[in-house]
């Protein structure tokens, strides 16, 4: 009797580190790295010491250009290889406005609920109504100073004239998805995982890491 085969190695994990400090940031990136691990199992942290490096400007005029250059920037001082992600909110009424100052519309300090304010006022002042915007996610990978992969998504949706749901965070409120009948602070995290922009792009991400190497 021939001995029975071995069992196929299990995939080693892919340890990498995020470029951000912002807490908020790393737990979705590992609720997502957890919902789906079956494609590759991911551990992610946050980059040690980022406040003593020194924070990456994010003054480029594309999500692209923001995400690569901070994971370059930040994979210089790290062994393992960086992640950083650059998204927001792009609304046709407004000219693609917040866009990549989606965090900053409404002034650096400004609380959530001040962004939105802003964002109905000025849709308010341009006279527009059912607006259509898209959620834009651009993730990229380096490591050493040196590019490995760009990968990007989005979600199309529209705006609502006043905020819906209690869940979520930054736009999510106003933020509503024809596809479910749901703002995006209205669904359940297994929803916006795969519908949302990070989700769609993270997902990206993940592919390219279990795929084999190309030699």
């Amino acid at each position: 009797m021939s001995a029975p085969a071995d069992p196929a190695p299990r995939a080693a994990t892919v340890s990498l580190l995020l470029g951000s400090s912002n807490p908020g940031k790393l737990q979705e990136f590992q609720v997502l790295a957890s919902a789906y691990s079956s494609i590759v199992a991911i551990d992610i942290q946050i980059l040690p010491d980022l406040s003593q490096i020194g924070e990456f400007p994010e003054d480029a005029p594309t999500f692209a250009e923001n995400a690569a250059g901070k994971a370059l920037h930040y994979s210089r001082f790290a062994h393992l290889p960086v992640m950083a992600d650059d998204s927001g909110l792009v609304v046709d009424a407004l000219g693609g406005a917040p866009g990549v100052r989606s965090a900053r519309y409404a002034g650096p300090r400004a609380s959530p609920a001040e962004r939105i304010a802003k964002l109905l006022d000025a849709l308010r002042a341009a006279g527009a109504t059912h607006c259509r915007a898209r959620f834009v996610c651009v993730i990229a990978l380096a490591r050493r100073g040196r590019p490995i992969g760009v990968f990007s998504d989005s979600v199309e949706g529209e705006i609502l004239d006043a905020p819906r749901g209690h869940d979520g965070f930054g736009y999510d409120p106003v933020f509503f998805l024809p596809a479910l009948g749901k703002t995006f602070a209205e669904t359940t995290a297994e929803e916006k995982n795969l519908y949302s922009h990070r989700g769609k792009a993270f997902r990206k991400l993940l592919a390219f890491l279990a795929a084999p190497p190309v030699l």
